[in-house]
């Protein structure tokens, strides 16, 4: 669901390291021990970088990548980070207005940065 109609690059491998490695954090929200959705935000000494963020289609506009992304940046302004940015397929409408809606800005277009086949949109947040 998150990668639709490219390969999928988010392996169990890369999820293990992206676990393992001291410099991302990777949340999960669980209700009565089902997966509702997951983040995975990497963080750098200024800037963090959210690299993945899926919620279950039947509980998508109930607040939950809400929720899983203000934690992600908390955890990164507590860290003394200021900025968090994200890539959106520009295809991908839905993806972009929630964005939008948590106050990212639409910084760039990329073109080509999905598998060199589709476009991304560039967003990026100020941490107060």
């Amino acid at each position: 669901m998150i990668e639709f109609g490219l390969p999928w690059t988010w392996t169990e491998q890369r999820v293990r390291h992206a676990i393992h490695n001291r410099a991302t954090n990777v949340a999960v929200a669980l209700r009565r021990q089902h997966l509702q959705g997951f983040g995975i935000m990497e963080y750098g000494d200024d800037t963090a970088h959210l690299v993945l963020l899926a919620v279950q289609p039947v509980l998508r506009h109930q607040g939950w990548g809400g929720r899983l992304t203000h934690w992600l940046e908390a955890t990164a302004q507590m860290a003394g980070i200021g900025r968090v940015s994200v890539e959106a397929r520009a295809d991908n409408h839905n993806a972009i207005a929630f964005y939008l809606r948590l106050g990212y800005q639409h910084t760039a277009t990329v073109a080509g940065y999905y598998e060199g086949k589709i476009d991304a949109v560039r967003l990026e947040r100020r941490l107060a």
